[in-house]
């Protein structure tokens, strides 16, 4: 190409230049404009270089390109997320008065080595025959029908639940069903020292032990037996490991209302816990021994006298209100049925080794498990019946009003 030709296309290329410079100032958007542009909110913002020049006027709506690249993300809430591991709720048993009921005292036998005047009289053997009481395979279902109705805590009771041969098989399958937080055994300890290490195996974690004095004499005036073999008992299960052992001492006046202190400092030395009780009108039995009733709040009014008390709680399905001795380990408990009745909080019923359900230690409500079992009933069925029976639990016991109402014997019930 000669230089002529370039010198003319160059100067096409200039004048082509202005001209289109021109041309875009007087499309320019107003000043004024370009203000409102830049204070939109950014999804309403021109988004990319190529739409910062589109054409604004007065008498036009501003255009609203979006572009992908700088559209604010909607907020999405995420799905919770499902554990499948997660435990599922708990069933729950209610009774009319909206008590929880999760804490079944299953009463083994009602056989007993002893014979505590207050319990059974001396000489007696009118117990439950073999062939009424629920076999191993009987116990073990319907206790695992108790668990998914909510239930966590069974307790063994008796009788001497010591006596029955399948105990510790017993325990062992207890501590396999799900639901079942907390098994414990309450005995007179007699027997313990033979079998203390297989039900620790088996499960049995926390002990009650009746335990009315520390004199051998009494003990046997009491009950009949030798003090050694429950002492030897309580050694075994606190060597063991058992925890917390609790001394259950049946409070009577002229009978062990001088030992009350002796009892504390023995616990204290111990480690173990101390319970007091009022004596109950069960059975005939029972309602003798009320002769020598004794106030709690009388004695724990006593003992603060000679202990520093401080108020406390501790954990269990028990009814005790309890204290603490300052600057000791012990915990005493006061349980009250009399005096100061609980039963606004229970969350107890108690099956016999027979198959009877009671709802209430103080009443007669009741109901008969051991043949509808027997008669082919479904699990389905047999909670039906239960939850049935929950409905009709008594708001409180009758031991004021109507002592004569309860007449089997306590070591049936289970106390």
């Amino acid at each position: 190409m000669s230089i002529g030709n370039r010198l003319v296309l160059s100067d096409f290329f200039i004048k082509w230049s202005l001209f289109f410079t021109s041309k875009l100032k007087k499309n320019k958007a107003p000043n004024n404009v370009s203000a409102i542009e830049n204070n939109k909110p950014n999804e309403f913002r021109t988004a990319t270089p190529d739409t910062e020049h589109a054409n604004v006027n007065d008498n036009a709506e501003s255009p609203i390109i979006k572009s992908s690249k700088t559209e604010t993300p909607k907020t999405e809430v995420p799905s919770p997320k499902v554990d499948p591991h997660a435990k599922k709720p708990r069933p729950q048993l209610i009774d009319p008065y909206g008590r929880k009921i999760d804490y079944l005292r299953f009463a083994i036998t009602d056989k007993c080595n002893l014979r505590c005047f207050y319990c059974l009289p001396t000489g007696f053997n009118n117990f439950s025959r073999i062939s009424l009481q629920l076999t191993q395979d009987e116990i073990v279902r319907i206790v695992r029908i108790f668990t998914e109705l909510g239930v966590h805590h069974v307790r063994f009771t008796g009788g001497e639940p010591l006596l029955h041969k399948d105990l510790a098989a017993l325990a062992t399958r207890f501590s396999t069903l799900p639901g079942l937080d907390d098994l414990s055994l309450s005995t007179n300890a007699s027997l313990l020292i033979q079998q203390a290490e297989k039900l620790k195996q088996a499960g049995v974690n926390r002990l009650n032990v009746s335990l009315d004095t520390l004199r051998a004499d009494r003990f046997q005036k009491i009950n009949g037996g030798h003090i050694s073999d429950t002492l030897d008992g309580l050694m075994i299960a606190k060597e063991l490991g058992f925890s917390p052992i609790k001394i259950n001492m049946l409070a009577m006046k002229d009978v062990n209302d001088d030992e009350f202190e002796d009892m504390v400092n023995f616990c204290i030395d111990n480690s173990f816990t101390l319970r007091f009780i009022e004596t109950m009108p069960i059975s005939a039995a029972g309602r003798k021994a009320c002769e020598h009733y004794l106030d709690l709040q009388s004695v724990e009014k006593r003992l603060a006298n000679n202990f520093e008390l401080i108020p406390s709680i501790m954990p269990g399905g028990g009814p005790a209100r309890y204290v603490q001795v300052k600057d000791t380990a012990l915990r005493i408990g006061f349980i009250t049925p009399i005096s100061q009745h609980f039963c606004n909080n229970c969350n107890r019923i108690r099956l016999t080794s027979t198959g009877t359900l009671y709802l209430c230690l103080g009443n007669d409500h009741a109901l008969e498990l051991r043949e509808p079992m027997r008669q082919g009933q479904t699990d389905a069925e047999l909670k039906t019946l239960i939850i049935n029976a929950i409905t009709k639990k008594p708001e409180s016991h009758n031991f004021i009003d109507k002592p004569q109402q309860v007449i089997s014997f306590m070591s049936k019930l289970g106390g």
